[in-house]
């Protein structure tokens, strides 16, 4: 299963689950929920946090935090 630190930057991922039983529940305030959209905007330089985009809101994670959700990798579909 992948997980958001499995993300590339510009990578995009749908949130399936947590690997925890019980997500934290500061994620959940931050729109990281079941179904949302989520994209890798950047990397800090000592790899933590780690930097994302989920449903148009930038929020930094720890990287413990973010191999804990799990996505959907979702594949580039445009038509070139």
């Amino acid at each position: 299963m992948a997980t958001v630190i499995d993300l590339e930057h510009g990578q995009k991922g749908i949130i399936r689950e947590f690997s925890d039983s019980i997500p934290p529940i500061k994620l959940l305030e931050l729109g990281c929920l079941p179904g949302n959209h989520v994209e890798l905007v950047q990397v800090a330089p000592l790899k933590d946090p780690i930097y994302i985009n989920v449903n148009g809101s930038h929020i930094a994670i720890r990287r413990s935090l973010a191999k804990q959700i799990e996505l959907d990798i979702v594949e580039d579909t445009e038509n070139v």
